[in-house]
């Protein structure tokens, strides 16, 4: 055998097993001891700042397990598989190791701290602001709850609404000012569906999925093309009432609104009734509240709207209107919210501010 092909043959035995091969005549280092150097590096790094610079020093581009992956290239074809083989395998071995070895050092570093920064448990935690209710929530469960009280129901309806229920079925004529864009807000592409201008139409619902006696307050968001200012707001929120029974009179709106208020608002509340007109009711009223300001002086408010259901509306709800009579009647809760608690300013209610908020957080409990 000549001297080329014996040099060829002893690379080929050396690489096989892990040994030693040459690069255009040059001794290579031993890929076995470059790992055993690496893993004894590795298991003598006693801390994570140590453990890093071991794995610069034995993985990075200028390590010698690099040169030896790099060098493969130049073995002649018959070395370059098994001398790869053996690098690669020492890499892995190296990865491996230094991954094993970086969770035991956290690990011992994460008790080193915790034995000499002890927390006493026993100690009050750091305060957390809890959360309320917004004004406006308050005030409508509030509501609620007085007409839960007195027996009434309460019922929901969809935000967007079709031509009839939100006008037609509420005797709201065709031309009227309510039908136009400038006060309402129109679905594009779909003329007869509209963002609900009132919660009125959850009472054609309800009038056509039940019996009377109906006795029901629909609470919701409503949306009007207004413009923003003090005392009025693109979307607002609205509680409406009905009834309809055997029987009811203006008398009946009288003493249900009159308990309604005291309840929300004190016992010392009068109201009154002023001739109005709203296509749905007949007589309509609007009705007033004797409010009396913090410099002792009294005046009529106009609070909510009320009447006695026109005939018209039963019949779009398939209610006999010679056997039943009812009455409705409509309020902004911010307008509520702004008498009850002195708000000048409706948009103070919905822009966020915090400090502003926080003062209602018990709501309930202030008269």
């Amino acid at each position: 055998m000549s001297r080329p092909h014996a040099h060829r043959a002893k690379c080929r035995r050396l690489g096989a097993q892990g040994l030693r091969y040459r690069f255009a005549g040059m001794s290579a280092p031993d890929i076995e001891t470059i790992r055993d150097s690496a893993l004894a590096d590795i298991a003598n790094a006693v801390t994570l700042d140590a453990l890093d610079e071991a794995r610069i020093r034995h993985t990075g581009r200028k390590s010698a397990l690099s040169a030896v992956l790099a060098g493969i290239g130049q073995l002649p074809p018959e070395q370059r598989g098994p001398v790869g083989k053996g690098a690669n395998l020492a890499r892995k071995a190296v990865e491996a190791a230094l991954a094993e070895r970086h969770q035991a050092l956290e690990t011992t570093a994460l008790a080193d701290r915790l034995s000499s920064d002890r927390v006493d448990v026993t100690l009050p935690g750091d305060p957390v602001d809890e959360g309320t209710l917004h004004i406006v929530t308050q005030l409508r469960r509030e509501a609620e709850e007085i007409f839960l009280g007195m027996g009434w129901q309460v019922a929901d309806g969809p935000h967007v609404e079709d031509d009839f229920h939100n006008f037609t079925a509420l005797n709201i004529p065709e031309g009227h000012p309510a039908r136009a864009e400038t006060d309402t807000f129109f679905i594009d592409g779909h003329p007869d569906v509209v963002l609900r201008t009132h919660t009125s139409p959850v009472q054609i619902r309800v009038m056509q999925s039940q019996e009377p006696p109906i006795y029901s307050v629909m609470p919701g968001t409503v949306y009007r093309n207004e413009d923003i200012d003090a005392t009025h707001g693109a979307m607002f929120h609205q509680l409406e009432g009905l009834a309809v029974d055997e029987g009811l009179t203006v008398a009946h709106l009288k003493g249900t609104l009159r308990q309604f208020i005291r309840e929300l608002l004190g016992p010392g509340y009068e109201i009154r009734l002023r001739p109005d007109y709203f296509p749905f009711t007949e007589p309509s009223y609007e009705v007033d509240v004797l409010w009396t300001d913090r410099r002792g002086r009294s005046t009529w408010l106009e609070l909510l709207g009320a009447g006695m259901v026109d005939p018209n509306v039963f019949e779009h709800c398939g209610v006999d209107p010679e056997r039943y009579t009812g009455f409705a009647w409509g309020v902004g809760l911010e307008r509520v919210a702004m008498l009850r608690h002195g708000v000048t300013d409706l948009r103070m209610l919905f822009d966020g501010n915090l400090g502003f908020l926080k003062q209602f957080g018990d709501a309930g409990a202030v008269r």
